[in-house]
């Protein structure tokens, strides 16, 4: 159950550092906050904003808060197939061939935008203030690096899902980056000394702030729909191990990463979802747990406290530095045993190891009055971009 940390901070949190604790007050003294921000069960430390943390504004909007991966989300899809009519050889076939048909890791995309890419694209055309629109293009349908992911895992049924987490990429950095330098030299214009400077904000009514919304709009809209076409190439791939046509039974698609004008008691708020998602009354979405574990598909119970918001995973307890310093090749080799995934680059993907991360049995009970489990997901193979930071 929900409790105040901090003036203003209401958190789900069983685990939390006093450095978090201190970054979400922080937040919580900027004058534009209206009531208090809610820090999720898998809140931790983040650039600026603490990660999952929603933070209720009137007339405002903080650009780092929603962050530099505007649109990041979850998406899945239950396919017409179950785990005993996988090959009995496991799915390593699967994890080769995601390498060859899905580019991931940094700098890492298409040599050309596909056709759904390019129909998209006409459809959306890319925001003026955007450099180099051609690689939005050729990055539409790729992974990206860091924790995001593509997963073949199975429901309590037996039935088979793909699982997997990107956002806006390269496009959404840059308008990200830029409208929070423009918000930082707003600040310094006007003399306004801030806590923390990256939490500069746009005021509503400004030039500035219009364009940071359009911007917004166009790169979670990019984010939705390169998760579509990342779903929509896994399962070819899938088709292609299995040699047979599968249908498709269920879908979600759900952002954590951005911010919604939203109604609550009778004013109109901009919720900033920074690592949370919507779990208003019935809405579905993903909560994935570390690599190759549990995760869950959730509907949302609608509670006020939490602004209808939920986690958006299990959430960092160890950073990035710290999981590749102290964790070892053979304990992710062991946390990962019986699944398919890439072991060759096990040294790479250290900062990915399941104890870098809170543990989502405890995240999912801190927010049993946030949402209601509809399915809980066993991760059976895995795909990740590799951001070889040991060859730099």
């Amino acid at each position: 159950m929900p409790h105040e940390i901090a003036p203003g901070v209401i958190s789900w949190a069983t685990e939390l550092d006093d450095a978090t604790r201190d970054q979400a007050a922080r937040t919580a003294r900027l004058p534009i906050v209206t009531g208090h921000i809610a820090l999720m069960p898998d809140a931790h430390l983040g650039m600026g904003a603490t990660i999952g943390s929603v933070i209720p504004t009137e007339a405002a909007v903080i650009p780092s808060a929603v962050g530099v991966d505007i649109g990041c989300g979850m998406a899945a899809r239950r396919l017409e197939l179950r785990d005993d009519q996988l090959p009995d050889g496991g799915l390593d076939r699967w994890v080769d061939r995601m390498l060859q048909a899905v580019p991931a890791g940094l700098g890492r995309w298409h040599g050309e935008p596909s056709p759904w890419a390019l129909d998209w694209l006409n459809e959306h055309p890319p925001p003026e203030s955007l450099r180099k629109p051609e690689r939005a293009g050729a990055q539409l349908g790729t992974l990206g690096s860091g924790n995001h992911f593509v997963e073949l895992a199975r429901d309590e049924g037996g039935g088979i899902w793909i699982l997997l987490h990107s956002g806006s990429r390269g496009s959404g950095n840059q308008l990200a980056t830029l409208h929070t330098n423009v918000a930082r030299k707003l600040h310094e214009g006007l003399g306004t000394e801030l806590e923390d400077p990256k939490l500069a904000w746009l005021q509503s009514g400004t030039p500035e702030f219009d364009a940071y919304i359009g911007d917004l709009g166009w790169s979670q809209a990019y984010a939705r729909e390169n998760r579509r076409l990342l779903l929509m190439a896994t399962h070819r791939v899938i088709e292609q191990t299995l040699d047979r046509p599968i249908g498709t039974l269920d879908e979600v698609n759900c952002h954590h990463n951005y911010t919604e004008l939203e109604e609550f008691d009778g004013r109109w708020l901009w919720i900033t979802r920074k690592g949370a998602i919507h779990a208003g009354v019935g809405s579905r979405g993903l909560i994935p747990g570390s690599m190759g574990h549990r995760s869950f598909v959730v509907r949302g119970l609608g509670s006020d406290d939490s602004y209808r918001s939920s986690s958006h995973g299990a959430g960092r307890r160890m950073s990035r530095r710290k999981a590749r310093a102290s964790l070892s090749v053979e304990s992710l080799a062991a946390q990962m045993h019986g699944r398919s995934w890439q072991a060759s680059d096990a040294k790479a993907l250290l900062d990915e190891h399941p104890d870098a991360y809170k543990p989502i049995d405890q995240v999912m009970r801190d927010q049993a009055d946030l949402v209601e489990v509809e399915h809980e997901l066993e991760g059976l193979a895995n795909y990740k971009g590799i951001e070889r930071i040991q060859e730099r």
